[in-house]
């Protein structure tokens, strides 16, 4: 069901993509929609997790560097019965963790030297099983496809808006209302936002119940969620952005207000997802 729910939601969200072309260029517009969005989709399938790791200054650990970590990854990746991913470390002291790559083959989890710091063995193995989860159900793909055109919905719709109000319609048959495209500017993008928003909130019980069965100890991932929710509120991330926020297993921005957009979480509420493995455990004992 939440695999269909997603498919939905991203055709929805391309659907959206093309129409705004549409309303912006007519039918021209519509195939140059189509074509931005293969085009975008096609280096967010290849090059967005190596642009990602550069951003945050992701560092390559080996065995002999990060032996516990390296451990807790490899026996995991067995248990979710995917390829071993790439292990990298974040020189940042706020604890956080992300996954990223194309697909289980080629994949890499991150983890924040806060992280490592703050949480305990079992935790890091709740929070890790989180992210092989997504690994293992393409979720990385499927998010930075979906940021990737909702940003570009947010741009097409800023240049609508300030063509509608300096005169620079579309040059065909039809006269453009300038007040519909000012409304379209700024409705197309906040629908955009609510999309992106489902599907990633979607994927992210859908992760927290992969660790869940993965590690076979829904409380390891309790604990770890309730110690990073209460540690995210001191400090951010260097150099995070809310393109990027879906990928952090907790929103580097919840709770700090720094804009209007951070209302539109990409996360349920931690105490949602707590709660919902809580009733993970019942199933998880009859098993």
């Amino acid at each position: 069901m939440e695999v269909f729910k997603t498919v939905f939601l991203m055709v929805a969200l391309t659907l959206l993509f093309i129409f705004i072309g549409g309303v912006y260029g007519g039918s021209n517009g519509m195939l140059i929609a189509l074509m931005i969005t293969g085009i975008m989709n096609f280096v967010s399938y290849f090059f967005s997790d190596k642009m990602v790791l550069s951003h945050y200054n992701a560092v390559q650990v080996t065995q002999k560097e990060a032996p516990g970590l390296y451990q807790i990854v490899k026996n995991l990746s067995q248990k979710a019965k995917i390829p071993m991913p790439k292990i990298y470390i974040i020189p940042d002291k706020i604890p956080n963790a992300f996954a990223t790559g194309r697909n289980p083959s080629h994949a890499a989890v991150a983890v924040t030297e806060g992280i490592l710091d703050l949480l305990n063995e079992n935790e890091i193995e709740g929070v890790l099983g989180h992210e092989l989860s997504h690994v293992k159900h393409y979720d990385i793909l499927t998010g930075t496809i979906t940021a990737t055109i909702a940003g570009a919905i947010a741009w097409i719709a800023n240049i609508m808006q300030w063509g509608a109000i300096f005169g620079a319609y579309r040059d065909d048959e039809q006269d453009d209302n300038p007040i519909v495209m000012i409304l379209l500017a700024i409705i197309l993008p906040i629908a955009a936002t609510i999309i992106q928003m489902s599907i990633s909130r979607s994927r992210e019980y859908a992760a927290d119940e992969g660790s869940a069965k993965i590690t076979g100890h829904p409380q390891w991932l309790q604990s770890g969620l309730r110690k990073l929710e209460n540690y995210n509120e001191q400090g951010l991330v260097q150099g995070a952005t809310e393109t990027t926020s879906h990928m952090f297993i907790i929103n580097p921005f919840t709770g700090k207000n720094i804009s209007f957009a951070s209302l539109f979480s990409t996360h349920p509420s931690t105490e949602d997802r707590i709660q919902r493995l809580e009733e993970l455990k019942t199933k998880i004992i009859k098993q």
